[in-house]
């Protein structure tokens, strides 16, 4: 533990601002959504709290647990889960509907930050570790976690002490066998990227969620439509507008000015994780830092990209903004590993409390 205790405002500030996004799109939906959403946050607080307090380095320590745990976690859905729209993501824990392809982010970055972070990291071991987990998320099905385990992978190992050729070899070989890889996506999933390429060759179906996302994003001019009054929100033309489009359904409301601020927002969170991670002490810890970034990065660009659509749907939300308890439990426990680590860093923060 640190010898002082003391907040990092620059990455909680942030943090709390894009929940207050989240909260005022959802209470614009629903009261109850929104009160459901404020139990996930308190509950998600608690573990930033605990993992912020908890020394980085112990991490190390529990390898282990967090392989298997990570592991059985992920095959729980194939033995209890519910099949909900052709999938297999969630169980029921305690009355609690978790999603293990979330919860298990912030453990497997640890997990990849202690093999990397050895003088010689075992490159096929590494493999393992990508594929085995990847593999079992994308058979739920669940392209966009998959996606993202798959960046997080990436953009660790890019600032590993691997040569840079194996992690561009990779990228390069996975664009090689796309046509490849298209062929074992489920049908909805091919129709989504078709649909990517023209959504107006079928507009009432796998076109629909792309063209209200983007009617609703241009429909709310420069400052919205105000909270509760988007018309494709509230009308409910906007699709998952909870959860995946839910940036489609502030820029509605709040406009160009709300959707800049949200974007910004973003910009000094992730800039913030860069910061910590340009001082952080140890190669571990710079890795931890580098994963969550990676991971709010990656979500954060493709959700936006998405109600844009200048990216095929993938069913990524967005984080801290999105509905859903097991992405903001995730989000906030990465959020809490960097914090602790910021405070064991020689990185100066803003606010002592002695």
């Amino acid at each position: 533990m640190t010898s002082r205790r003391a907040l990092d405002w620059q990455l909680i500030i942030p943090a709390f601002i894009l929940l207050a996004f989240g909260l005022a799109g959802l209470g614009s939906i629903s009261l109850n959504l929104a009160l459901t959403q404020l139990i996930f946050i308190l509950i998600s607080l608690l573990f930033f709290y605990l993992f912020s307090r908890f020394h980085y380095q112990n991490h190390q320590a529990l390898i282990k647990i967090y392989t298997f745990g990570s592991l059985v976690f992920l095959l729980l859905p194939f033995l209890f889960g519910a099949v909900t729209r052709g999938s297999v993501r969630w169980i029921q824990i305690a009355g609690l509907t978790l999603q293990p392809s979330e919860i298990i982010k912030p453990f497997l970055i640890v997990v990849l930050a202690h093999l990397l972070s050895q003088k010689k990291p075992h490159f096929f071991k590494l493999l393992f570790y990508l594929f085995l987990p990847a593999f079992l998320i994308f058979k739920q099905p669940d392209l966009g976690s998959t996606l993202v385990v798959m960046a997080i992978w990436l953009g660790m190992l890019l600032v590993s002490s691997l040569p840079l050729l194996l992690p561009l070899s990779l990228i390069l070989g996975t664009l090689g066998l796309s046509p490849l890889i298209y062929k074992f996506l489920q049908p909805y999933q091919q129709q989504r990227i078709l649909s990517f390429l023209n959504p107006y060759a079928d507009p009432q179906r796998s076109g629909y969620h792309v063209i209200q996302s983007t009617i609703a994003i241009g429909s709310g001019g420069l400052l919205g439509r105000g909270l509760g009054h988007g018309t494709q929100s509230q009308l409910q033309f906007l699709p998952e507008r909870h959860t995946d489009f839910i940036f489609a359904l502030l820029a509605e409301e709040l406009g160009l000015i709300g959707a800049l601020i949200l974007l910004l927002t973003c910009f000094f969170l992730l800039k913030r994780l860069l910061t910590i991670a340009k001082h952080a002490p140890d190669k571990f810890s710079q890795l931890i830092i580098i994963g969550v970034f990676t991971m709010l990065f990656f979500q954060s660009s493709v959700t936006i990209a998405m109600n844009l659509g200048l990216l095929p749907i993938t069913g990524i939300t967005l984080p801290l903004v999105s509905a859903g308890g097991s992405s903001l439990l995730a989000t906030l426990i990465g959020l809490g590993m960097v914090h602790n680590i910021s405070l064991n860093s020689n990185l100066k923060i803003s606010l002592e409390i002695k």
